[in-house]
């Protein structure tokens, strides 16, 4: 099922122009392989139902109702259904003036390349309503169409906003707690401080004082902290050589991964294998 606009709707929001060249609903049946877009090109997407996983620079992230994520110029990213219950998606695609943005409200939308999250700004309503508006094309419609494209980019903007006043008023953002423990949990071996700063729509420098305001670790310790605890345990349950588990691990090397697990635990990993066998 897929529902598709090409109208080339253009509108304003501070005075910068905004066109949205693509406005498309789809019940997913099929992978969306990985790509980017151009400058100053941003995709809205939307899942009001349904599951899924979406790759965004290697990164996996889990799909479920109510989630919300902006991908930007040069990001790139891939979609895969669930197949028990595959997602649904609103995506709008919009592309921005060739100037800078002289908003202060509009930079905040231009600076955010990547945001993934779960909406809190009721972008549903927004989304159904611009659809209805497009397929029915009663008198007025573009001038309704343009209002609530106007209204998606403001609350998109909120959203990463809320974000931001949640954490300043509750000390700390729960979901970003729970964003970096999945991220160290399960992504430890690709994850750099420029993607856990792009999952936590933090900068690095605000994602390093995070990790040590919390963790008391910067994120190499804390890296190095999960990969040591996986090799713990795949030196101990598994038959797996040391070479492959460096690999795994994603060291460069064997060498590598042993210097690394000598540091952290005073005994190399075959000696550690042998005595815990023993």
């Amino acid at each position: 099922m897929k529902e598709q606009y090409l109208d080339n709707i253009v509108f304003h929001v501070d005075g910068v122009v905004f066109t949205a060249l693509n406005i498309v609903f789809e019940r997913f049946s099929r992978v969306i392989p990985e790509h980017s877009h151009s400058d100053r090109s941003y995709e809205i997407h939307y899942i009001p139902n349904g599951y899924g996983r979406v790759f965004i620079g290697g990164i996996e992230y889990k799909i479920v109702p109510g989630t919300l994520y902006i991908t930007g110029p040069g990001v790139k990213h891939e979609q895969m259904p669930s197949d028990e219950d595959p997602m649904a998606e609103y995506c709008v695609y919009l592309k921005m003036q060739s100037q800078r943005a002289a908003s202060r409200l509009v930079s905040r939308f231009e600076d955010q390349k990547l945001w993934f999250g779960m909406d809190t700004e009721n972008i549903h309503a927004i989304m159904r309503e611009l659809f209805e508006e497009l397929k029915n094309r009663r008198r007025g419609y573009a001038a309704q169409a343009e209002a609530l494209l106007q209204q998606l980019v403001v609350n998109v903007i909120r959203n990463y906003a809320s974000e931001k006043e949640l954490a300043a008023s509750a000390g700390v953002n729960e979901s970003q707690l729970l964003i970096a423990e999945e991220c160290f949990l399960y992504d430890y071996r690709e994850l750099t401080l420029e993607l856990l700063a792009y999952r936590l729509g933090l900068g690095c420098r605000q994602t390093e004082r995070f990790l040590r305001k919390h963790y008391g670790k910067t994120f190499v310790q804390k890296r190095t902290e999960s990969k040591m605890a996986a090799a713990t345990i795949l030196l101990t349950q598994s038959k797996k050589s040391v070479a492959a588990i460096a690999e795994e691990l994603g060291y460069s090397s064997p060498e590598h991964f042993s210097a690394a697990f000598k540091r952290a635990q005073y005994i190399s990993p075959r000696a550690f294998r042998n005595g815990h066998r023993s």
